[in-house]
């Protein structure tokens, strides 16, 4: 039997089947092609995006109109890159990656207005379920847009009518908020919050919204601690909002949250770090060791299950650990155990914070020349070392009260960097402390034109002027516009307190002074609030406040000039 005759009209049938098709890409097509490819790689960009755009709409090839655009992108021409993704859209309109791609070049470009009906027809082209993701993705996009305004009013028509549909009523109206966010628009972006709240009360987004606008929304808080009364274990809640205090300045109650989580949920590693470090700024130097060594023996624990990736970390851990027991055991007298903790410090990265605690205890025991010169022996391998090691010689000049000594150091530090504006400030400190209160508003108005955004500049000006009692409007002034750089900061807080009490508002003073002391007990802040409360007849809180303020610095200049000039004895 031959090999003919063995074939089947089943098998020639089969076998024509299986014959390829024939190619698009016929001889005219695979001459344009190369005609685009050649003329690209000779530099000619422009003539090959006109060659293979064509080809593009001709087939209607969705990776030829890709590469038209990137084409485009990679010559830099927004405007050509976005004429292609048009013709994409309007050669092949179901065509999802045409939709994105044409929404993403008109962010680059900033045209929102432009954007909408792109984003229309890629939400109708997506399965329900998937839309709200959809709309997730705009504020990402446009957050560089340079006029947030209109990319709010180019979207809200449509945002408004998704926020009426089920699957996209949630994302919808989280977008909105965060549109209103960039748009300057805090208040109304809390009042979406807080409909969102009542409309999904047991979603995160409301207070994931809260937790960015507290800063600048007191309101914002009242979600958070709703929540947290209704589901008191939230954890993951309660961690947020512990930073998000934190970030605000204030210690005190991010303390508290902390506190809370290490007391009903001990494994977690965060808290008790954080714990320790607000203490540490809390001057609670017996709270924050307890907080530091418990996570060092956790972390420990953990350390011996680490993944090898994880190994790194952790030991970045215990050496900033065991900085902060350093700097507690100084804050408690203890400088034995503060140089212990130090010798433990042996990371590279860690390397400038262990030499400058080391050049503190020294100063504490007296070896000030020694310890000046530990911190002038580091190495100056970039301007950002430079600078550290300058500002640490004049912190440790400043926390030995060798002011003359800092201010030389600060003015040879500016000398060299004219345009730092954190040497400068730090140089019209010391100029203040050497009694040249008019360099020092030299220099503080110089900060202030070399960065107009300095809210430590505005508030040491305004305080300086109000605690000399002079130009209490001005001073005002200034503080009001480092309140709105920082909303509730307690030292500009309490640096409008003090203004207020200046122009005769003690009942407005005692307010702002309350709020600052809550949120940071610190002594200087004592020494304020406890003046304007003895001047207004409660000299028994106001020996409270001070007491406070003794027992968590007993050594505060401030503090320790109000009581002598009151002649008030605790």
């Amino acid at each position: 039997m031959t090999a003919s005759a063995a074939t089947s009209p089943e098998a020639s049938k089969s076998a024509s089947e299986a014959k390829p098709s024939n190619s698009e890409l016929d001889a005219p097509l695979f001459y344009q092609l190369l005609v685009g490819e050649l003329e690209l790689s000779t530099g000619q960009a422009g003539v090959a995006y006109q060659v293979l755009l064509d080809a593009a709409r001709r087939t209607k090839d969705e990776e030829l109109f890709k590469r038209v655009v990137n084409i485009a992108l990679q010559a830099r021409a927004g405007d050509q890159a976005l004429s292609a993704a048009r013709s994409w859209r309007e050669s092949l309109p179901a065509s999802l990656p045409a939709q994105q791609m044409t929404i993403q070049l008109l962010a680059l470009l900033n045209r929102p207005a432009e954007a909408v009906e792109p984003l229309r027809a890629l939400l109708a082209l997506n399965p329900p379920d998937l839309r709200g993701s959809v709309l997730a993705g705009l504020p990402r996009l446009f957050q560089r847009a340079a006029e947030p305004q209109r990319v709010l009013a180019s979207f809200e028509p449509l945002l408004q009518s998704a926020s009426q549909q089920p699957e996209t009523r949630l994302a919808a109206q989280v977008v909105l908020a965060r549109l209103a966010m960039a748009a300057g628009d805090k208040a109304r972006a809390l009042s979406i919050s807080q409909n969102l709240a009542r409309q999904f009360p047991e979603g995160d987004d409301s207070l994931q919204l809260a937790l960015e606008l507290m800063p600048d929304q007191p309101e914002a808080e009242r979600l958070i601690e709703a929540r947290l009364q209704i589901t008191p274990d939230d954890h993951k809640l309660r961690l947020a909002y512990g930073r998000a205090l934190a970030r605000a300045q204030r210690p005190s109650d991010a303390a508290r949250e902390f506190r809370a989580v290490t007391l009903k949920n001990p494994d977690q590693l965060t808290a008790w770090f954080a714990l320790g470090t607000l203490e540490l700024e809390l001057r609670q130097p017996e709270a924050a060791e307890s907080a530091l060594l418990e996570y060092l023996r956790r972390l420990e624990a953990s350390s011996a299950e680490a993944q090898e990736e994880q190994a790194e970390t952790h030991l970045e851990a215990r050496q900033q650990s065991w900085l902060m027991l350093a700097q507690a055991a100084e804050q408690r007298g203890d400088l034995k155990a503060a140089e212990a903790w130090l010798i433990k410090v042996d990371s590279p990265q860690r390397r400038f914070e262990a030499q400058y605690r080391r050049a503190s205890l020294m100063a504490r025991q007296g070896r000030l020349p020694e310890a000046r010169k530990l911190l002038q022996d580091l190495p100056e391998d970039s301007p950002e070392a430079t600078r550290a090691k300058l500002m640490a010689e004049s912190q440790l000049l400043r926390d030995r009260r060798e002011w003359q000594l800092a201010y030389e150091v600060l003015a040879r530090a500016t000398a060299r960097l004219p345009n730092e504006t954190d040497l400068i400030y730090e140089q019209s400190m010391m100029a203040e402390k050497l009694g040249r209160l008019d360099e020092m508003e030299t220099l503080l108005k110089r900060v202030i034109a070399l960065k107009a955004d300095h809210h430590h500049a505005y508030n040491a000006l305004g305080y300086s002027l109000a605690d000399r009692n002079i130009r209490l409007e001005e001073a005002r002034g200034l503080i009001a516009k480092a309140l709105s750089l920082v909303p509730s900061e307690p030292f500009i807080m309490d640096s409008m307190g003090w203004v207020e009490f200046r122009l005769g508002n003690k009942e407005e003073a005692q307010r702002l002074l309350r709020l600052a002391f809550e949120a940071r007990p610190d002594a200087e802040i004592a020494a304020h609030l406890g003046e304007v409360l003895w001047a207004s007849d409660k000299q028994d809180e106001a020996r409270r406040v001070w007491a406070e303020g003794m027992r968590r610095d007993p050594k505060n200049e401030a503090l320790l000039d109000t009581l002598k000039r009151l002649k008030v004895k605790l």
